[in-house]
């Protein structure tokens, strides 16, 4: 054996220098690869022994929550069992692992309860301590630490921590600003969308979205005066307050939706129009009437869907002009219209025509 190590290295030292480095550098990554694994058998059996430690340790807090949950308040001055599991949760959640732990248990028993246990995961939630992380996290200097938090704070519903949240809503990253906007509406509800007022980010259509859901989860909510977002100078506050004024029937802002047909933006224009038609604009239909030749082809297409909601006898000389208009939708609007209110005269029509388009276009509205 050392005979054939004495060889091995006479023919090592003897070989030239780039097979000597090819050798070293074998050696080095043989060795390399040998410590590797062994560092990742040993890693792997910390993650295990970790992963079963935490799901343990979930199930022991699960089921301290729980039980406190369904445990009535006992009567008397002794130490109670809610008060035992409170001091728990406050040694718990200074560690970290153990704190992020508990959040997502009691973030997943929010989607399971209702009611008063809702109330009771609120109140567990402040009481244990959490609050005070959460504001914490307000403090970073990363923003998606604030967010979270933010996040956090709206989910358990704490309210009265406004001013701690309110001022990030001129914080220069966007997903911070949403989810104070979120946290606002979702606590607050329409008092909540007063930082529409001064709004000058664009309000997309996902984000106005995700405050309409938020708001239809109340019952029995008192509208505020949305005038004022309806005469913004921000288009994208006013595109929302049209579609609140439509979901809540807000006959009284007709006045301020029929000055929008004036609007410089298209998308506004056509916006005010639906809504109008929602909420039974008669004097704006005929306003509307009066400047139909005015009208971009979007717009006539709009209104045209009006004038089938809220169509008139006296509308049908109006109609008649466009039974035979270039425009597929104007058309067949027109004749589904006219049908409407006057089936003799287009009974009479569909047996006159003779231009096969006008003709299949009648079929057409006869299957409708």
């Amino acid at each position: 054996m050392m005979i054939d190590y004495q060889h091995l290295m006479t023919y090592f030292n003897e070989s030239p220098i780039y097979i000597q480095v090819a050798w070293g550098t074998s050696l080095i990554l043989a060795i390399a690869i040998v410590c590797l694994s062994v560092y990742l058998k040993v890693l792997r059996f910390h993650l295990r022994k970790k992963e079963i430690e935490n799901k343990l340790l979930k199930s022991e807090y699960e089921a301290l929550i729980i039980e406190y949950l369904y445990t009535e308040d006992e009567l008397g001055d002794g130490h109670t069992f809610k008060e035992s599991v409170i001091e728990q949760l406050q040694s718990a959640i200074l560690i970290e692992s153990k704190r992020k732990l508990i959040i997502s248990i009691l973030y997943n028993l929010t989607y399971e309860v209702s009611g008063e246990l809702s109330d009771t995961i609120k109140t567990l939630y402040i009481k244990a301590g959490f609050v005070a992380h959460a504001l914490k996290r307000l403090e970073s200097k990363h923003w998606y630490i604030i967010a979270k938090g933010i996040g956090e704070l709206s989910h358990f519903r704490i309210d009265n921590v406004y001013n701690n949240v309110s001022k990030f809503l001129d914080h220069p990253r966007l997903e911070v600003r949403k989810e104070t906007e979120l946290y606002l509406v979702e606590l607050f509800k329409f008092k909540g969308l007063s930082f529409l007022n001064t709004l000058t980010d664009t309000l997309s259509e996902w984000m106005q979205l995700r405050l309409l859901e938020t708001l239809q989860k109340f019952d029995d909510q008192q509208i505020c005066d949305i005038n004022p977002w309806l005469k913004s100078q921000n288009e994208s506050v006013i595109l929302f307050a049209i579609k609140l004024a439509q979901i809540y029937n807000q006959f009284e802002v007709q006045n301020t939706l029929t000055e929008l047909l004036s609007h410089p933006k298209k998308q506004v224009r056509i916006a005010a129009i639906q809504a109008l038609t929602h909420l039974y604009g008669i004097e704006a239909k005929e306003m509307l009437k009066a400047n139909f030749n005015d009208l971009s082809l979007e717009e006539q297409i709009c209104f045209f869907g009006m004038l089938e909601k809220l169509v008139m006898p006296s509308d049908e000389p109006f109609v008649e002009k466009y039974l035979f208009h270039k425009n597929f939708d104007i058309q067949l609007l027109a004749l589904k219209i006219l049908k409407s209110i006057n089936i003799e005269k287009y009974m009479g029509l569909s047996k006159t025509t003779t231009n096969e388009k006008d003709s299949s276009m009648i079929e057409l509205v006869n299957t409708i």
